[in-house]
């Protein structure tokens, strides 16, 4: 069966690691290029980019160790492991383009009431334009691992330079127009279209962070899976209270399910692990717990999250 829920979680870790140390390399590569062209050309739609790509290379660093930290196995004090780090990771991005915006938005209005021709304008442009290039780059490889894996880290350091893609080439438009037809605020209005979609790539972020630490379900159609998978044995029916939550690369699903009261221990302990095998097989990186109700005479469940009727 073809996993829905990506890798084993050593392969997945393996893959997130290894982007992660590009993300790195890239973000360190894009600021030293766009210091050295701002250095020569003042342009303020690459003081703007090189701002961002600055923070881009803070929050690609808070990436790679949370995706390390993440991966490490439960101990005593974290028994569910310590997926929930890449989520922070996530918000710690969407803070940082946040801060990167508003840098960036500063310096555009300066710029748009204060315009400045721009120096050494191929200069900038040629810097913008490997920027450009090496960000797409970047972005295609973390779309790789994406399809592999469910790192929410990954996911939001790959919005990060989806939105550095978009103002790279909208500062690049800006630089290109500022010196070909020596407009001086063209580069400072393109650095104010960089700035509004920064916010809007941090709303992004934060929202799918948000949906890790708030412990959200798992799309429909994977609980219906799971469902699915769990009842083939025909000995198992009525999958209820099934519950779902992501947690950085792991997954964790606990559900009750309805058994022949008369089976024996071993025989019924021996289903549900068969049960646990075939979803396993579609989500390498579960935790699986399955509770057994003996069929037609359970009685409803206590607790904070008791279950007042029995479907």
């Amino acid at each position: 069966m073809q996993s829905v829920h990506g890798l084993s979680p050593k392969d997945s870790a393996a893959l997130t690691r290894r982007v992660t140390l590009l993300s790195v390399g890239t973000a360190g590569l894009l600021v030293t290029l766009k210091l050295a062209a701002w250095i020569a050309s003042g342009s303020v739609a690459l003081l703007a980019s090189m701002a961002d790509s600055g923070l881009d290379l803070v929050a690609s660093l808070v990436t790679f160790f949370a995706v390390r930290y993440a991966a490490s196995p439960p101990d005593e004090d974290h028994r569910f492991g310590h997926g929930k780090a890449e989520a922070f990771a996530s918000l710690v991005q969407g803070g940082l383009v946040f801060a990167s915006a508003a840098l960036i938005g500063r310096e555009a209005l300066a710029g748009v009431l204060d315009p400045h021709p721009i120096r050494q304008g191929g200069w900038a442009v040629a810097v913008m334009a490997i920027s450009t290039l090496l960000t797409f780059g970047l972005i295609s490889a973390q779309n790789l691992v994406l399809k592999k894996t469910r790192s929410v880290a990954v996911s939001g350091d790959r919005a990060h330079y989806a939105m550095d893609l978009a103002s790279n080439l909208i500062a690049l438009l800006g630089i290109g127009a500022s010196s070909l037809l020596a407009i001086n605020n063209l580069d400072a209005l393109a650095a104010l279209v960089v700035t509004a979609l920064l916010l809007w790539g941090a709303i992004g972020v934060f929202r799918e962070a948000a949906s890790q630490l708030m412990d959200q379900e798992l799309p429909e159609a994977q609980r219906a899976l799971i469902i699915r998978l769990v009842t083939e044995d025909p000995h198992l029916s009525d999958v209820h209270q099934l519950r779902t939550r992501s947690a950085g690369p792991y997954v964790h699903i606990q559900m009750h399910v309805d058994l022949d009261p008369n089976l024996s221990l071993e025989a019924a302990h021996a289903i549900m692990i068969g049960a646990e095998n075939r979803v396993l097989k579609a989500f390498p990186a579960a935790d699986i717990l399955i509770h057994p109700d003996p069929r037609g005479r359970a009685e409803p469940h206590g607790g904070a999250f008791a279950e007042h009727h029995h479907g």
